[in-house]
Order: C-alpha cells, then sequence, then structure tokens
C-alpha cells in the first residue's frame, strides 16, 4: 500500500461503526505511513455529530490524511466527469477525481456507483 487510498463517505461511515476491515486498512496505511484521502464532499456526507464521531475525528486530523476542497477547478473536472457518464453524484465524482490524482484505490460500499464513473478504477468493496 505505498500510494495509500482514497475513502468514500461508505467507508467512512464503516469507520466510524468501527468496521475491523476499514480499521485494519488504516492501521496498516498508518504504518506504512501511506496517505489516505478523504474528499471534503464524502466527509460531509458521512460526519453528522463529531463529538460522538471520535474515529472520524483522529483519521482527518492524522499527518498522512489529506482533506480535499472541491475548488473550482476541481469543481469543473467533476461537472465534466458526471456529463461524460450522464449520472449526477457529485460526490462519488469528487470521489473518483481525488483517486484518479493520486493513483490511489478507493475503499467504497458502493463500487457500481464509482465502477459506473470511472471502469479502470481499483475499488476496494468493504
Amino acid at each position: 500500500m505505498t500510494r495509500g487510498v482514497t475513502l468514500d463517505a461508505g467507508a467512512m461511515i464503516a469507520l466510524d461503526r468501527g468496521d475491523r476491515r476499514v480499521v485494519a486498512l488504516l492501521v496498516r496505511a498508518l504504518e506504512t505511513s501511506a496517505r489516505v484521502t478523504v474528499p471534503a464532499t464524502a466527509f460531509a456526507q458521512a460526519v453528522r455529530d463529531p463529538a460522538r464521531q471520535a474515529r472520524l475525528g483522529r483519521l482527518v486530523r492524522q499527518p498522512t490524511t489529506d482533506v480535499v476542497v472541491l475548488d473550482r477547478v476541481d469543481a469543473t473536472s467533476v461537472g465534466r466527469l458526471l456529463a461524460a457518464s450522464g449520472t449526477a453524484d457529485v460526490i462519488d465524482a469528487h470521489v473518483v477525481l481525488c483517486a484518479r490524482r493520486t493513483g490511489q484505490a478507493v475503499v467504497t460500499s458502493d463500487p457500481a456507483d464509482l465502477r459506473h464513473l470511472d471502469p479502470s478504477l481499483t475499488l476496494v468493496d468493504i
């Protein structure tokens, strides 16, 4: 896991619930100093009560975690990806964009939607 992983909202929700697969994957990433990419849009979808979601809070504070905002340039790229795929989920498209940019696998609970946006992505289904 040299490149690290990008997490979608489902992966963050699984982490918040203590899913052993996601916890183990993130422990391994931390041990190997692999980068963890968290699209801010997906984080917004997963976070509901930060005071009670300690795992998510720790994740985004890790020095190896990159929280990626949706700026003007990325918003344009997301819009183009949505137009090309005929879909409308901005969050999924932002996840795909982040994974493409970093060359990372996506940890997801929704592989079908991400695969529709980019069939070449490496996905880790949880």
